[in-house]
């Protein structure tokens, strides 16, 4: 069982000022605690409730996570997930090479469909309907594997056409970095994952207080509802001739290590409970991230704990 850490807000005591220090602070904390992932959101404005108002900081997703990987040297590094829309995928294609390259092999792409249409409109974003946004979607996971196999030929698609479409140099993570395809619709997007990722990643959701209900719902259900999509991924899976097991199983969900909150038998349980279910990659938003003592102790209690699961 492997642990990664998305930071996902930069509200901290101090910030603007401090928002580079710290998190230097945070994502070498991070490694040394034996971290395996390190994430930041796609966002360009803060996502509301719990996670903050829009007008919050945020940080540009693919400057932040180049700038965690220059001063890192293990830790993987990744979106969680990238907006497909916000980016023509060609030029997408080659940000996530140049991080891969200059990290030495260490980047997913992580992807989704996109959602967020406060932000898309308030800066300017055509946002297509969710149907086209799926089909967009597709359209930029062929073009990755188009470009990631060195193909310099057209690409003619229905949304997206590129001439010549040379990646040099090519990722070092080989055959490509991870695909990692962030979903929650059944139909279309699991069968996505079942084509073209090499990972996935559904919401756990938190037992914290003050967060969206939804999410408190999916942690409430969450033996019941990750169990249902992993078989539906499964039935995706033969339907398309691909190996089940070949597909790394992730989620996603915010803990709090804090007395008022969670102790850290509570999250090795919680881990145990999930790698029962079949996933190995537990990423964790943390609201107090920036005390740096919870990375700490979840380095020393949870994660020797857990990595034999």
């Amino acid at each position: 069982m492997k642990i990664g850490l998305q930071i996902y807000h930069f509200d901290w005591p101090g910030s603007p000022e401090n928002i580079g220090s710290k998190l230097i602070e945070i994502a070498q904390t991070a490694e040394r605690a034996g971290y395996f992932s390190l994430w930041v959101m796609d966002h360009f404005f803060q996502v509301g409730s719990a996670f903050g108002p829009p007008e919050a900081p945020m940080l540009e997703g693919y400057n932040t996570i180049s700038y965690l990987a220059a001063i890192t040297q293990h830790i993987k590094v990744g979106l969680m997930v990238t907006g497909n829309f916000y980016r023509h995928p060609g030029i997408l294609i080659k940000t996530v090479t140049t991080l891969d390259v200059l990290s030495g092999g260490r980047a997913y792409l992580g992807i989704g469909a996109g959602w967020y249409e406060r932000e898309a409109k308030g800066l300017g974003v055509p946002i297509p309907p969710v149907r086209e946004r799926i089909e967009r979607l597709e359209e930029t996971l062929q073009i990755a594997k188009h470009m990631w196999k060195g193909d310099q030929s057209l690409f003619e698609g229905k949304y997206y056409h590129l001439t010549e479409p040379i990646n040099n140099p090519q990722p070092l993570t080989h055959p490509h970095p991870p695909i990692l395809i962030g979903c929650e619709g059944e139909k279309k997007m699991l069968r996505l994952v079942a084509h073209y990722a090499d990972a996935v990643n559904f919401q756990l959701g938190t037992p914290l207080k003050g967060f969206p209900l939804w999410l408190t719902e999916r942690y409430q259900k969450r033996k019941e509802l990750l169990t249902r999509k992993l078989e539906i991924l499964k039935a995706h899976c033969s339907k398309v001739g691909r190996t089940y097991d070949e597909i790394e199983r992730t989620v996603l969900g915010t803990i709090k290590l804090a007395p008022n909150a969670m102790n850290t038998a509570e999250i090795v349980e919680l881990c145990q409970e999930l790698a029962k279910i079949g996933f190995k990659h537990i990423i964790f938003n943390m609201p107090n991230v920036h005390e740096i003592e919870p990375l700490e102790v979840i380095g020393k209690e949870v994660i020797p704990a857990i990595a034999g699961l």
